[in-house]
């Protein structure tokens, strides 16, 4: 079926569901509440006639009640008892604890002979953890049955609040019947019928009901809310924490469009109900007409379960399904999916993780990410990085020790990765401990790593023990200097096979290292206060001696390939984030430190730093900033003089040409009315780097218009090919019952069978009917 035949189609059920329901529906409730018409309450501000201020009971006078002895006294706690069959007054076999009873009003009186005890005036009667008000009350202690009349309210403690024009009680408020009855339940929506009938404190049967948690217009009351349900009958069962309907109908705007003969939907205090969730449509011109409609289902208290069928136009069906469960020490999350293509191939991934505390010391977990190919996760619109990393792991604290042992597995979905030459990390284990301070005051530290890679075919497998000791002492100066020295050593073996060399050749073996260090720092922090803001400058200079080298060609690079030098780094030991390859020679590191900090708010920092090499290290590759004695300089700058904007800035400039070989400039600033984010990226290629030379903006434009409207715009263009990478823009509508939003993206990249497309989707959620029960 076309896109437009399954539009048509829908239209065509819509008006045919319409035209069915007119005939026969319960009594319209978009009037004015009265004694004929008590639905019109349900649409009333909830502050009139719903809430009304509780008034404080006044003390009762000796003029304003009975003078009769055995006449109950205002605010006096009396203790109900429960009557024996005999007559006598007296705890019944198997009664439950007598529970207190507390009547206030401003008038009371005492029929002894009818054993009647009648009320007015800003009533107020407290049983347990209900509150029932009202203008007027008699209590008939024989029949024990309460009749409450005129303005009547009753609290329950689950946060519901019920109004009736009268109502008849049995004096645990457990039983009744309700006239003209209105409920808001604990998240502000309200229920109201003509007349109303609890049993058992938990159930309320209501006829001829509407439920909805919409407003009406302020300025034309009269007017039917956003949407609303209709219903012959209305059960609201607490212990079930369900609201159901028996012929019920959905209006909008107060035309009916779906009828459903039944239908059950959470109270405020069901949490979890199994039962579908808000649908999706949509489409691309890629994938054509797409409609999806998920099902959520609960398992237990602890876990549950959503199936999301997916109807893909010129793909057919998608199923996907995720899991969550919690455990008493972990939790376990699953997310799978699966289709059978227009070209009849079976594509599908998995996502998995889990966390579990096993004790005090340890806990594991485990990452599983897997897709049956390169593009799936992408065309059919699932988070899709470039590589999919799954692990296995467990670890360790214990005082100032750290211990790990892990595997990895990876797949690389780039369009040139070969899935031969995938790594296989097992184990890899990781020791890390900190020692308390000793007698000269340093504290000793020391790390171990143990790392084997296999590949299948092609590729050089590595195995690496590496262990590296090192002893850090911090001090002051009499002048307020600080001084922090440390020293260590890299003691790194591999056995390697098929390294490649750089003259061509391979090795295999066993090779290896030992490269001491030792560091010295130097900070001189300055502060001063001028009254409005505070002031602080610190240069810092740092002298790092080491043996020239220490990487020999034998060794494999495996997690050190690609090196970033920034203000980040500037002061680290080793710039390289992994081990196979370390930093030698002499170099000293340098750079300043400005920042200012108002009084009240804004900030603004700002730093500037350079290395010198004593020896060129050919480690470097060209274009890195760090390949000559005298490095590029690196600086970053942040600018917040207040919440409204958020300046930021990083750049390393090329000491000899003294032009920036990398920006980095983000910016944020607006109002809730309109607010901008952008985001300009330029950085040159490195000598051997997999990453070519870029320059990308990337814009995005917020805007809340009104209290309800609310827009967005955002898009990515690459300025050294100078065109699109993605543009989307989103349109939402939220009020207190209904949140509509609409989606329009468009992506500019082809990728074997990914073409450049269109999509738009829309979603429909009617609040407090998010899982509905059919």
């Amino acid at each position: 079926m076309s896109r437009l035949g399954v539009i048509s189609w829908l239209i065509i059920c819509a008006a045919a569901l319409a035209a069915v329901t007119t005939g026969a529906r319960p009594a319209d409730a978009n009037q004015t509440a009265s004694a004929d018409r008590p639905l019109g309450i349900l649409i009333e501000n909830p502050t009139n006639p719903f809430l009304r201020p509780a008034a404080t009971p006044a003390k009762t006078s000796a003029s304003q009640s009975t003078a009769h002895p055995d006449a109950p006294k205002p605010g006096v706690i009396r203790q109900r008892t429960a009557k024996s069959r005999n007559g006598e007054t007296g705890q019944s076999d198997g009664a439950k604890p007598e529970i207190p009873v507390r009547l206030l009003a401003d008038e009371m009186s005492f029929d002894r002979e009818k054993n009647v005890v009648s009320a007015s005036g800003n009533v107020e009667i407290s049983f347990g953890d209900r509150t029932l008000l009202a203008d007027t009350i008699e209590y008939n202690q024989s029949t024990d049955i309460v009749v409450a009349a005129g303005n009547v309210t009753v609290l329950e403690a689950t946060g519901e609040t019920l109004f009736a024009d009268r109502i008849v009680l049995t004096g645990d408020f457990r039983d009744g019947l309700v006239r003209n009855i209105g409920v808001i339940l604990a998240d502000k929506s309200r229920l109201a019928a003509h007349g109303a009938k609890r049993s058992g404190g938990v159930i309320t049967e209501l006829r001829q009901g509407v439920y909805s948690p919409c407003n009406l217009c302020a300025e034309n009351p009269d007017r039917a809310p956003m949407w609303q349900i209709r219903a012959v009958r209305v059960i609201h069962d607490q212990r079930s924490q369900l609201i159901e309907y028996r012929d019920a109908w959905l209006e909008v705007f107060g035309l009916p469009v779906l009828y459903a003969p039944y239908f059950a939907h959470p109270d405020p205090s069901g949490r979890r109900k199994a039962g579908f969730l808000a649908p999706g449509f949509g489409g691309s011109s890629d994938l054509g007409f797409v409609a999806r409609l998920p099902y959520f289902y609960p398992i237990d208290d602890h876990s549950d379960v959503t199936v999301t069928p997916t109807i893909i136009e010129q793909e057919g069906l998608l199923l996907k399904l995720q899991h969550r469960e919690r455990l008493k020490h972990g939790k376990l999350d699953t997310e799978l999916s699966a289709i059978n293509d227009s070209e009849d191939d079976f594509r599908g991934h998995i996502f998995s993780e889990g966390r579990f505390d096993i004790n005090n010391t340890w806990r594991a977990g485990f990452d599983l990410k897997r897709a049956t190919d390169d593009t799936y996760l992408r065309r059919f619109g699932f988070d899709s990085p470039a590589v999919l990393q799954s692990r296995a792991y467990a670890e360790a604290f214990r005082e100032r020790n750290y211990f790990s042992v892990s595997g990895y597995l990876f797949q690389d979905l780039r369009t040139e990765s070969d899935a031969v030459n995938s790594p296989t990390v097992l184990p890899l284990m990781e020791f890390s401990r900190v020692g308390e301070p000793d007698r000269f005051g340093g504290s000793f530290s020391l790390e171990a790593n143990l790392l084997a890679i296999t590949r299948d075919s092609s590729g050089n497998d590595t195995r690496r023990l590496s262990v590296r000791p090192s002893w850090n002492r911090r001090f002051t100066d009499t002048i307020g200097s600080l001084i922090n020295f440390s020293t260590g050593v890299y003691a790194d073996s591999y056995h390697v096979t098929d390294v490649a060399r750089a003259d061509g050749s391979e090795f295999s073996g066993v090779t290896g290292r030992v490269h001491p260090y030792a560091a010295l720092e130097w900070r001189y922090p300055l502060v001063r206060n001028s009254g409005h803001a505070t002031q602080a400058l610190e240069p810092v200079v740092q002298i790092i001696t080491s043996p020239n080298g220490g990487n020999p060609s034998a060794i494999p690079n495996e997690d050190s390939q690609e090196l970033e030098f920034d203000e980040t780094n500037l002061f680290q030991l080793n710039r390289f984030g992994g081990i196979d390859r370390i930093e030698g020679g002499t170099r000293v590191n340098y750079g300043v430190k400005w920042g200012l900090l108002g009084s009240t708010s804004g900030e603004a920092t700002f730093f500037v730093g350079q290395t010198y090499r004593l020896s060129k290290d050919d480690t470097f590759a060209d274009g890195s900033g760090l390949e000559d004695r005298l490095s590029d300089i690196v600086a970053s700058v942040r600018i917040h003089p207040f919440d409204q904007l958020d300046l930021a800035y990083r750049t390393q400039i090329d000491k000899d040409k003294a032009t920036a070989r990398r920006h980095e400039l983000s910016v944020a600033a607006g109002v809730p009315l309109l607010t901008a984010n952008g985001r300009y990226s330029f950085f040159e290629q490195q000598e051997g780097s997999e990453f070519a030379s870029r320059e990308e903006l990337t814009l995005g434009i917020t805007s809340k218009i009104t209290r309800n409207w609310g827009t967005n715009v955002y898009m990515i263009r690459d300025l050294t090919a100078n065109e699109m990478r993605s543009l989307t823009s989103g349109l939402t509508y939220e009020n207190e019952c209904v949140v509509v939003t609409s989606r329009f993206s468009r992506t500019f990249y082809s990728d074997r069978d990914l073409q450049p497309a269109d999509a738009f989707t829309i979603s429909v959620l009617l609040k407090t009917l998010g899982q509905a029960t059919f």
